[in-house]
Order: C-alpha cells, then structure tokens, then sequence
C-alpha cells in the first residue's frame, strides 16, 4: 500500500498544487439536524441514534471532534481524494501536511504552526444551541487544548429557511453581575436555569457574519452557519434547558480540569466580562461583507470577492461569485480550503459544482484546498452555467497576508 507520504505526492502533482478533499460529516448527540447541508434524508442519523444526527460538515480540518467515548475513528478529519473511485486510497489532510509542511500550507505558517491551525464547517441545527463559552488559552491549555476564537457567516445558498429560532445570543446585558450568573450556573441541575435572561438576543441575517472571540457567551441561532474557527474544539454549556432539551451537566464542566469540576469560579473566571459586557458589543462583533478587490475591476470582470470573515487575527474568510460564462484567475498570498456553494465550473484543472444531495460515504466536487505555492501564482475558476452563478467560500490560516494589507 502506497505511504501516506507516496498519497500526498501524487494528489499534489494530480492536482497541481489543488486537492479534492472528501466530504467530513460530523454528528453531535445533543443537536437536531437543520437538513441544510445537502446530505441525503436517509442519512442524517446513518451512525445511529446514539450518535446523534449530523448537522456539521468540518472543512480542511486536520483537527479530531471531541464527541466523547464514541467517537468514530479520524472523526473531525478531512482526507484527500487521490483517485475519483471512493474505494481508491485516500490520505488524511493532517497527514500530507504532516508529510509535506511548508509544501501545502507554506513556509511562513509551517514556521510558526507546524502545521494548518484552523478549520472551518458548516453547522446546521434546526433550534438554538444552548448558551455556551469557548475557552480562552489560558483556561484551554489546562486540558491541553487552545482557546478557540470563531467566527459566523449565514451564507443564502445554505439558508432556505431560518430553522426554528433565527437569533443568537450574545454576551451579557449590561450591568449582569457575577452573582447573577453564579446563581444561574448553580441551578444548572435543578431545571431550566434560564440564564439567556441575562443575555441579549439579535436577529441573524444571510449574507451577514458575527466574529466571536473565546471568553464570549453565545447561543448559537438556527440558521445553517458557516464557521472559520482555530483548531480546537474546547466549550462549556452553561444553560441547562434549551427549547425543552435538557443539556448533561458533564456539558457544563467539559474541558474544566478535573480538580475544579464542581467549582463555579472556576467557570466564572472562564468569562471575558469586558467583552461580555460591551454595551457596543455589536459594533465591534457584527460584520457585513467587505470588498476585497476595486469595484470597478471586479464588477467590469465579471466576478465578485468579498471579505466576509475579518475581525479574527487566527482566520479569515473570503466568498467569491464568478457570474454566468465568465472566469477569473487570483492570486491569494495564503493557503486556503474552499467549498463551492453553487453552480459548476472549473477550478485549476479541477471540474467543480455544488451538489444538491450527497449520500454518506460518497465523493463531491465541491471541495478543496489549494496549497500556498498554488495560491501565489494564481488559481483560474471558470464558470460554465450560461444563467447561474458560482459561489464558493474561502478560509485562511492566522495572519493572512491579504488581510493585513487590507
């Protein structure tokens, strides 16, 4: 059997420096599937109900999910697809990188990573999540993890309906007090504990993102949400009932260190209160797109490219729209994993299209990643729809040169 090593090698030279990763579907035991991310009907519960639905695709990821003792082997992990028969070889993403360094993600983040420090998904729940935290580094490095900043964008394409609660909670109300939230985390056992009282709740809309650095409370809102984040998978549920679900108190003290489970302080220290309690906390957290190129340019070519992740020094985000029969070639100065959310075309020598259903286990064309070498010298994407759009999303690693300059 060809080494990981011998796989990496040849999906590079296939693709040119561009390559075809298989489709990473995620469950979660607590989450109802919002059935937005084009996975079959029949297979939203396919590894049982133990498991949970799946309501996540994990993009360019070379992070594990933490799902607990039934976790699936390399679950969380993306693979690349060396041939386009789904019973060929494949080789993990983490494992070409782990291979080839600074040949797929370049030398300035192999420098200063060792590897590819974010990830990016869809996340597609039918009802609110429970008010949650990410933890900061200085609380994630206590269960060998990284603090985790994220980040939301509602893209149209994945948002044919708004799911069952189109808002999200955000931080705490002006003038909360630590007491409030320490009586509410000490009722967690005792029934709902209703603590998004001490939240506010602000409408989500498509085509529109929100940054959400880790210390930040947040109840995630239904609409299907794609999310560049760092790599990790750190959080602590601090609401007990969540549209008449019970969350497990063992949520509320995950990734605690096991000498502080059963202490509050220790939860509350987990919280930013600055940050929580900014009363412009919008202002500094809500982002519409941004052009990432002169108007005129792009409008006279033919395609479009926004910035629609920006606010985050670990990641960043892009969505580019090439209109009917026309093509574009850009150069990006990082790497970057992409997932194409309508239309079909050409990227590199690649053929591209967003499916309308995907049966578990199967290959798509809809997405990839383009290592930094090609990226520099620029990546053509062609569409051949005579009437229909091509819209693909774009995530960067920490630092990206491009949004810097900008």
């Amino acid at each position: 059997m060809a080494s990981a090593r011998n796989l990496a090698e040849q999906a590079l030279e296939q693709g040119r420096g561009i390559l075809r990763l298989v489709p990473n579907w995620v469950p979660r035991s607590f989450c109802v599937p919002g059935r937005r991310i084009k996975l079959h009907p029949d297979d939203y519960y396919t590894l049982g109900g133990e498991r949970g639905g799946i309501d996540e695709r994990w993009l360019a990821s070379t992070t594990p999910a933490d799902n607990g003792p039934l976790t699936g082997r390399n679950e969380g992990l993306s693979a690349i697809a060396v041939a386009r028969d789904p019973a060929a070889p494949q080789v993990l993403l983490r494992d070409a990188i782990d291979e080839l360094g600074a040949a797929i993600v370049g030398e300035r983040l192999w420098r200063a990573h060792g590897g590819w420090p974010m990830f990016s998904k869809f996340f597609d729940n039918l009802a609110a999540l429970p008010l949650h935290i990410h933890h900061r580094d200085r609380h994630a490095v206590q269960v060998g993890q990284l603090g985790k900043p994220e980040a939301y964008y509602f893209p149209p394409q994945m948002n044919n309906h708004h799911g069952a609660f189109g808002h999200t909670f955000f931080g705490l109300a002006p003038g909360t007090t630590k007491d409030q939230v320490r009586a509410a985390l000490a009722a967690f056992a005792q029934g709902d504990n209703r603590i998004t009282a001490l939240s506010t709740a602000y409408r989500l809309e498509p085509g529109t993102g929100w940054d959400v650095p880790p210390g930040i409370l947040h109840a995630p809102g239904s609409l299907c949400t794609y999310e560049p984040q760092r790599a990790s998978d750190v959080f602590a549920m601090f609401e007990s009932v969540t549209g008449n679900q019970v969350v497990p108190a063992d949520l509320l003290w995950k990734n605690t260190p096991p000498q502080r489970i059963g202490d509050i302080d220790y939860l509350l220290d987990v919280i930013d209160w600055e940050a929580n309690l900014d009363p412009e906390f919008k202002r500094h957290h809500f982002m519409l797109p941004l052009p990432a190129h002169d108007e005129e340019l792009m409008r006279q070519g033919g395609w479009h490219e926004t910035w629609v992740c920006y606010k985050s020094a670990d990641f960043s985000a892009k969505e580019l729209t090439v209109l009917p029969g026309r093509s574009v070639t850009l150069r990006d100065a990082a790497a970057y994993g992409l997932i194409v959310t309508e239309g079909h075309g050409s990227l590199g020598v690649h053929r591209i299209e967003s499916p309308t259903l995907i049966r578990y286990g199967q290959l798509t064309d809809d997405e990839f990643f383009v290592t930094e070498d090609a990226a520099r010298a620029g990546v053509a994407v062609r569409n051949d729809s005579p009437s229909q759009p091509l819209v693909m999303l774009k995530h960067f690693g920490p630092a990206n040169p491009d949004m810097v300059a900008t």
